[in-house]
């Protein structure tokens, strides 16, 4: 496949900010896509991070497969991380993310609290790559606008400090993909979910890779929303035929406009007609 490598320059400057703010930063919240939880995740961010107390924030649950969803808390359970699953749209579970924190820091704060120092908001530091959902998340626990919020990745450019309630204040920063996405398949698994602006990427080979997913783990869904059947020969153009002709996705002459197809499939795959999902799980890697 074409090679996809995404890094506008205010994502390097952020990632020199992160560096910089960090030592005034108790907690870091990750919010990751629960669809492709791994995917999602910036490994350079980790190295950033290093040592510092992480909540992984678990987005757009109710939208990922519910199997596959429960192995990857279990999953980063093992690997010693703190796991949340919600939905920013909806409000699932945000209330629950600040006494989560709570939790995780008790021991530095009651080492505070000896020292004689007066209680203090948590200072948490969001981190997320584009079109996660972050600033949705923080909309919702501020309850009125503090962010731009949209469905184009990147809309968030600079880092800001929100002041929650009494016991949050919020480091925000900008969406953040690592500079050379090596990991291909990782880069389709973004593009499919639209965390990648669709023009920099391969169409067709985001689609074709759509098709491979839902015809191996999720084929009559797959069937059932276009009327088709998939036979275990099916090529991709045959599956790219079947659904034109089940879209009437025609041009004159009875060819079959795939461009018309391809805007079908994405938008469909984006708006769940398909069901509940997930694009990868936790025994495909031995890490995080």
């Amino acid at each position: 496949m074409s090679k996809i490598n995404y890094y506008p320059g205010h994502m390097a400057k952020t990632k020199r900010q992160i560096k910089e703010k960090l030592k005034l930063i108790d907690i870091v919240f990750e919010l990751v896509d629960a669809r492709a939880p791994k995917s999602s995740m910036n490994p350079e961010l980790h190295d950033i991070i290093g040592n510092k107390p992480k909540l992984i924030l678990m987005n757009k649950s109710d939208l990922a497969d519910g199997k596959g969803i429960e192995a990857w808390a279990n999953h980063f359970h093992e690997q010693g991380h703190h796991t949340l699953k919600i939905n920013a749209l909806n409000g699932k579970n945000v209330n629950r993310i600040v006494p989560t924190a709570k939790d995780i820091l008790k021991d530095q704060f009651d080492k505070e609290a000896k020292k004689g120092r007066k209680p203090r908001p948590i200072r948490a530091l969001i981190i997320g790559i584009p079109n996660v959902g972050k600033s949705t998340l923080i909309n919702k626990l501020v309850a009125k606008k503090a962010t731009k919020v949209g469905d184009t990745p990147g809309i968030t450019k600079h880092l800001q400090i929100i002041r929650i309630h009494q016991d949050l204040e919020l480091l925000d920063t900008p969406g953040i993909l690592w500079p050379n996405l090596d990991d291909q398949t990782a880069a389709l698994k973004l593009a499919l979910l639209g965390t990648i602006k669709d023009h920099l990427v391969p169409r067709d080979e985001v689609v074709i890779y759509g098709f491979n997913v839902l015809r191996k783990h999720y084929k009559e869904a797959f069937e059932r929303r276009y009327d088709m059947t998939i036979e275990t020969t099916d090529e991709s153009l045959d599956i790219f035929n079947k659904i034109g002709e089940r879209r009437g996705s025609l041009e004159r002459g009875g060819e079959i406009n795939y461009e018309r197809v391809m805007d079908h499939f994405l938008y469909d795959f984006r708006h769940q007609q398909f069901g509940p999902v997930i694009l990868e799980w936790p025994e495909e890697s031995n890490h995080v």
